[in-house]
């Protein structure tokens, strides 16, 4: 019997992403996996040639999103840190590569961060919960309470590349405009020296591992 993969869209419950999956099951993080465009683009010479100029060792690709914003409609993303959601030890392992499909602007729900704040550790982790209990998974931990005037707006244009550390707090508004904003990102782990916590609600498996970036062309 031959697979059957699908194409479709939902609303991630826990970030308000719009995100987009291909696969035989939900994986809000497999367009790396399973479409050939997105594995291109992700496994790129240019991405990998980044990556060895920031002096990545063995870096793995452990997710994939691409994120509609939609005009009018396009959800707020609240101040986070990545890690919370992809945790390892040591912290400093994980980076999102964020490519502007167009332009991003203040008024569609461009980026924003909070300089230095990636100096800080994190104040909580999204952890699972054991087998047969609802919901999967729980935060340990709060979020630290953050004042708008700590953010910096980050618009940029189409086709532009945004790096964000994995401890880095950031976030992006509603679309207010006429104009979507979409975007693909992916993240990262420098895997060498690193431990991937057993707890991290996205775990790889046999039939989805992390696959080196280094490895395809």
């Amino acid at each position: 019997m031959k697979k059957v993969t699908f194409l479709y869209q939902r609303r991630d419950p826990l970030t308000k992403l719009d995100m987009f999956a291909h696969g035989p099951l939900w994986f809000p993080a497999a367009l790396h996996a399973f479409d050939d465009v997105f594995k291109t683009i992700t496994h790129s010479p240019k991405v990998q040639e980044l990556g060895r100029k920031l002096g990545l060792q063995d870096p793995v690709i452990v997710q994939s999103m691409y994120i509609f914003k939609q005009p009018g409609i396009g959800g707020e993303v609240t101040p986070h840190q990545d890690a919370t959601f992809l945790n390892t030890s040591p912290l400093g392992k994980v980076m999102g590569f964020w490519i502007a499909l167009e332009d991003a602007t203040i008024q569609n729900g461009c980026l924003w961060f909070i300089p230095g704040s990636h100096k800080d550790g994190i104040s909580r982790q999204m952890v699972r919960t054991p087998e047969g209990t609802y919901p999967r998974t729980q935060f340990r931990g709060s979020e630290r309470n953050y004042e708008d005037n700590q953010f910096v707006a980050v618009p940029v244009k189409k086709g532009s590349l945004v790096l964000i550390c994995g401890e880095v707090v950031h976030k992006s508004a509603l679309n207010t405009s006429e104009k979507s904003r979409h975007a693909y990102t992916f993240h990262i782990m420098d895997s060498r020296g690193t431990h991937w916590s057993e707890e991290n609600w996205l775990q790889p498996t046999q039939e989805l591992p992390f696959p080196s970036l280094y490895t395809q062309t």
